[in-house]
């Protein structure tokens, strides 16, 4: 008998989440047994969820919301030693881990995907104690996106997120930083760090068009100049996913490095939230999990 637990943010997708919990719970009655729903009601409910369902043998974990409940779900699942298989409906603000690995980004596609969805292999990254499925971004403008509230996602999309990173953009705010990597190290100042583990980053799909699901790698851009001069020219790069040949832009591929900043109270933000402060130690988990991808 095969059992899935299915974990739904009700305010996700602009507070949609429970007008399809139905359809994705008949969905995945179509190759599970029986089915669990919980929906979450504050932070850390999909942790707990995902972490209790790991411990009692569930075959998978599909998690339907935004990037946070995803970073959640993967952090109770990422601790055990025999996990779940780990699949999810896309319903956030930016969905950039649905855009990296070919999941429909209309629910109502996603869903249907899931009735005949393969099993693949998925690193995850470790920071500390906690885990990540996407990016880490260190400096001004992270910082300042982290005070995007839900209101403001809610209001304005991804636009929230471009708002705030420009006033910091504007303000022309660097940190200095210390970076060692497997095979070297940065030192000097920089206005963003952005270390992922898939393409997309931000809602840009080719940010880091080299990266894979499971290559087992950090694909790290340090961005050492940022203003209005040089921007025009990076923007243009990234556009055709040649973001690492700025010459404004050191690039790096590691699956260790640790980070740290003479700017005291430097938080990191993780998959898009705020996270634990600098230093931090940061590792690749090669293909950690399985995940449920659409049939090709």
């Amino acid at each position: 008998m095969t059992k899935a637990l299915l974990i739904v943010n009700p305010s996700s997708g602009k507070e949609k989440g429970r007008s399809y919990q139905k359809k994705a719970e008949q969905a995945l009655l179509k190759r599970f047994c029986e089915v669990e729903v919980q929906q979450t009601k504050k932070q850390g409910d999909a942790t707990d969820f995902a972490f209790k369902a790991a411990e009692q043998g569930y075959d998978a974990v599909i998690a339907m919301g935004g990037d946070g409940t995803l970073n959640e779900t993967i952090n109770g699942l990422a601790v055990h030693d025999k996990r779940p298989a780990f699949g999810f409906v896309p319903l956030g603000t930016v969905n950039d881990l649905a855009r990296s690995a070919g999941i429909p980004l209309k629910p109502k596609k996603a869903i249907e995907a899931l009735k005949d969805a393969v099993l693949e292999p998925m690193d995850i990254g470790k920071i500390g104690n906690t885990y990540f499925m996407n990016v880490l971004a260190i400096g001004m403008i992270a910082q300042a996106v982290d005070q995007v509230s839900i209101k403001q996602k809610t209001k304005f999309g991804f636009t929230a997120y471009f708002m705030e990173g420009l006033k910091a953009f504007n303000r022309k705010e660097v940190l200095t930083f210390s970076i060692e990597f497997v095979d070297g190290n940065f030192e000097g100042e920089a206005a963003l760090v952005v270390a992922g583990l898939t393409s997309s980053v931000g809602g840009m799909k080719k940010w880091a068009p080299e990266a894979e699901l499971a290559d087992g790698l950090l694909h790290v851009f340090i961005l050492k100049k940022l203003d209005l001069l040089n921007a025009p020219g990076m923007i243009h790069q990234l556009m055709r996913g040649k973001l690492k040949d700025s010459s404004s832009v050191e690039y790096i591929q590691t699956a260790k490095m640790k980070i740290r900043a003479e700017n005291e109270g430097i938080s990191v933000n993780v998959d898009g939230d705020s996270g634990p402060e600098l230093p931090v130690s940061i590792e690749v988990l090669p293909s950690h999990l399985q995940i449920l991808l659409p049939k090709k």
